[in-house]
């Protein structure tokens, strides 16, 4: 699976900007490899800056699996499937790392999570926003809890009532947990601020 198009077109343009005046459209990267005591030129290589970028871009991160758009739950349940335990633990252990890792993280009060829920069946797809606001009482001895309230949803269908609003919470540690591993990260996408801290759908 390649890499999104916004890392590859900021990885492209900082290849391209190495040359300055170059067109893009026409520009290429060549790589030659001398024979030892610069006898001639061994190998020549030439692509287009996106080739390189895309290059780069598998150095450093990997190449995508086409599993990338399975939730971390779906992934631990294929590899339990396939009696693969480290498969699973592996799963779980890098959908946690990858929450909790993340620059935005944990969320705040008055952040917004928008939830995209795909087709299924005879289901048409629907969203959900939910807003997030401290979930301690005045008193209360865990200053740190949080809720996650639905604000809003576009489900048209009457046989999806049971499934809005089924991550809405009052007190939680971590009220993104469950919809980050049950629903994956590449459905959600978190606003702080009226700013994109996490865009799943933009992967």
């Amino acid at each position: 699976m390649p890499h999104s198009s916004v890392e590859l077109e900021i990885a492209t343009e900082a290849i391209e900007a190495l040359i300055p005046g170059a067109a893009p459209a026409h520009l290429t990267v060549q790589v030659t490899e001398m024979l030892p005591g610069g006898t001639g030129p061994r190998h020549t290589w030439s692509g287009r800056a996106g080739d390189v970028a895309e290059t780069v871009l598998t150095a450093l991160y990997g190449r995508r699996r086409a599993d990338d758009t399975a939730s971390p739950l779906a992934r631990a349940e294929d590899a339990k499937r396939r009696r693969d335990l480290a498969g699973e633990i592996d799963a779980l252990t890098a959908g946690h790392e990858q929450l909790t890792s993340a620059p935005w993280y944990p969320l705040r009060p008055g952040d917004l999570v928008h939830l995209h829920v795909p087709a299924a069946a005879d289901f048409p797809p629907f969203g959900e926003t939910y807003l997030v606001s401290s979930g301690a009482g005045p008193h209360d001895p865990a200053p740190h809890l949080l809720s996650m309230t639905l604000l809003a949803h576009t489900s048209v269908a009457e046989d999806q009532a049971g499934m809005v609003g089924c991550y809405a919470t009052e007190a939680h540690d971590d009220p993104l947990y469950d919809a980050w591993f049950e629903a994956g990260p590449h459905l959600l996408t978190v606003v702080r601020d009226g700013l994109v801290v996490h865009n799943g759908g933009g992967r």
